[in-house]
């Protein structure tokens, strides 16, 4: 319904499916991360997995999705181009830990873009949800210590994601979000593709790609990427930009629990304590979906 001021207004029900979608998408990212490890065992260049990754993203939804918005999804496939880029390289120099805790800083960083393009101001219950992600982020991670080169391209890395959030909501809202899968798929898919060249040089290896490197691409095309985005494109503009981000705390959860049951991998009492937080703060987001909020076109 919408408002006379332009504001679209959605019910309680439509609220909490997309809460259940968002989490749902969630699971599907904290998936990726035990079945990655598990099956890329060997030495795979990652910017050549993401390329292949993508590559097969883009030609499945160029196939499925007819319509294409080339200027929205360039945009959204240079952001998340960059992302994946800063999260890549700043992983050759920092640790996975640290890459891991400063990467998901961007839940936090998602209310200051939120704000300046799409006016969404953050509320209380959020702000005291989005400490408790901080706090529970840190412990989960273990914490870090010392500040490199490879944090700081960590942390743009974050501030990509969380842009590139706060854009799909707002893009979404003025065009079908089918029509952004294609465009950004084949954007991220090139980008890569030129980052190994860069990457490989002279070595040959960095072009080599297993049967299972395979599999593992195009399980993550079809669920962490294409599944992935049309749900963020969808669900994210029904509860906004703020409370997505909360849910989004769910991924380092199921990353955690999946590695758990998949890796039989344990967790530490100050880690199951950050996983409490988390949780904590992802039931302060959704206690904001309520009837009173709504959100622009």
């Amino acid at each position: 319904m919408e408002n006379l001021d332009g504001k679209i207004s959605y019910t309680l029900k439509k609220k909490f499916i997309a809460t259940f979608w968002l989490l749902f998408l969630t699971f599907l990212w904290g998936l990726t991360f035990p079945i990655q490890k598990l099956i890329l065992t060997e030495e795979v260049s990652p910017f050549l997995y993401n390329a292949i990754r993508f590559w097969i993203a883009t030609f499945l939804s160029a196939i499925i999705f007819k319509n294409s918005d080339w200027k929205r999804g360039f945009i959204l496939g240079i952001v998340m181009a960059l992302a994946y880029a800063t999260q890549t390289w700043g992983l050759t120099i920092t640790t996975s830990t640290k890459s891991g805790f400063i990467t998901s800083l961007y839940i936090v960083i998602v209310p200051f873009f939120a704000y300046v393009l799409e006016r969404e101001k953050i509320k209380l219950l959020q702000a005291v949800g989005f400490v408790g992600a901080l706090v529970g982020m840190y412990l989960l991670s273990g914490g870090i210590s010392g500040y490199n080169f490879g944090d700081f391209l960590t942390t743009i890395c974050g501030i990509m994601y969380a842009l590139h959030v706060v854009l799909i909501t707002k893009f979404s809202r003025q065009v079908s979000e089918y029509a952004l899968l294609t465009p950004q798929f084949f954007t991220v898919a090139l980008l890569n593709t030129i980052f190994n060249f860069f990457h490989a040089g002279s070595n040959q290896s960095s072009w080599t790609f297993s049967l299972n490197a395979l599999f593992v691409a195009g399980f993550t095309a079809v669920t962490a990427t294409i599944a992935a985005i049309i749900i963020q494109a969808k669900y994210q503009k029904v509860v906004g930009n703020n409370v997505s981000a909360l849910i989004f705390v769910g991924e380092p959860i199921f990353a955690m629990l999946l590695s758990m049951l998949i890796l039989k991998e344990s967790l530490t009492f100050t880690q199951i304590f950050g996983v409490i937080l988390m949780i904590m703060s992802i039931i302060a987001g959704v206690l904001n979906v309520n009837r009173n909020e709504t959100d622009k076109r």
